[in-house]
């Protein structure tokens, strides 16, 4: 085994971004464990598993602890989950790091609670503020979009079929980060003074890169035309005014109106740094990092040497 440099604890080990975290800190020579709401047993080898009620968890049997990694989030986005887990949990969590007095703190959270519209944002907003009030080191990662929020439609156009764009296709623009780019700078977080104490927007390699961006890479790599089919977002707004209305009488209907909320503010905003003063977003002060490319990891996957389990992505 590689010399030990610490013990991490992890915490939502089992999403892409936790198990590429995992390896990482695995290959860097760090002891870690992951709590988990249930046992799992599809974990990197090397990794010590601990379950947990993520209501009240105790890591003082865990300590001495380096630092606390969280990628922990809410799986659905609802009003109910968010605040359930990208709040309460982490609060949990944060409580139960300090008990056991753990190094650092150091949080995965998201580009997109710069403008928070929806209540997932607001859950991780409230968060980040008692993480930063906290008597712990920290460090409160923000990264833009993945490479699979961008993958949900390569299947389909492979098939022949039109990639759907909202509005021109250039509403918005991000700069994409592999999960083993972004678990590389997750765990640099330990020992860079730098990076301690401030919350760290993160993109991967640029330029900045649109729907419309999405839809040429696939056809120069498929090498044939990619017809696109433009979504207007008055029809989002439709959508989203009748499951309101429904809401008031339907609680499911309620969740449903958030769900097209979500899939709005994604399908408007960009996932790059906000400039409040001049009320834009900004791709040049977007920091980057690593080496992946999203057009590599689209070869990849038309190639079949990359595989994702889309999920919730399958369409956008």
């Amino acid at each position: 085994m590689p010399d030990e440099r610490g013990h991490v604890v992890l915490l939502g080990a089992t999403g892409s971004i936790g198990r590429a975290c995992c390896a990482e800190l695995l290959a860097q020579g760090y002891r870690v464990t992951c709590l988990t709401r249930k046992a799992a047993d599809d974990l990197p080898v090397g990794t010590a598993q601990r379950v947990v009620d993520f209501t009240a968890p105790d890591l003082r049997e865990l300590a001495p602890i380096s630092a606390v990694f969280s990628c922990m989030a809410s799986r659905s986005g609802s009003a109910r989950d968010a605040w359930a887990v990208d709040h309460a949990a982490q609060r949990a969590a944060l409580r139960a790091s300090v008990d056991a007095g753990a190094g650092q703190f150091i949080l995965l959270s998201a580009i997109c609670v710069q403008k928070p519209l929806l209540e997932f944002q607001r859950a991780k907003l409230a968060f980040e503020a008692e993480l930063q009030a906290a008597p712990i080191g920290w460090s409160i990662v923000r990264p833009p979009a993945f490479f699979k929020s961008l993958s949900g439609q390569v299947a389909r156009v492979q098939a022949g079929k039109p990639f759907l764009v909202f509005g021109d296709g250039r509403l918005t623009a991000c700069k994409p980060i592999s999960d083993r780019d972004l678990a590389r700078y997750l765990v640099g977080c330990i020992s860079a003074p730098d990076r301690q104490g401030r919350v760290l927007p993160v993109g991967g390699p640029g330029p900045a890169i649109s729907p419309r961006d999405q839809a040429e890479m696939l056809a120069e790599l498929l090498g044939r035309p990619v017809r696109t089919r433009q979504v207007p977002v008055a029809l989002m707004d439709a959508i989203i005014a009748t499951l309101s209305a429904l809401g008031r009488v339907a609680p499911r209907m309620a969740e449903r109106a958030e769900f097209a909320r979500i899939g709005r503010y994604y399908a408007t905003e960009s996932m790059l740094v906000w400039d409040v003063a001049r009320g834009a977003y900004d791709a040049d002060a977007t920091p980057e990092f690593g080496t992946d490319t999203l057009r590599d990891h689209y070869r990849r996957l038309l190639a079949g040497e990359d595989r994702h389990d889309l999920g919730a992505h399958a369409v956008f």
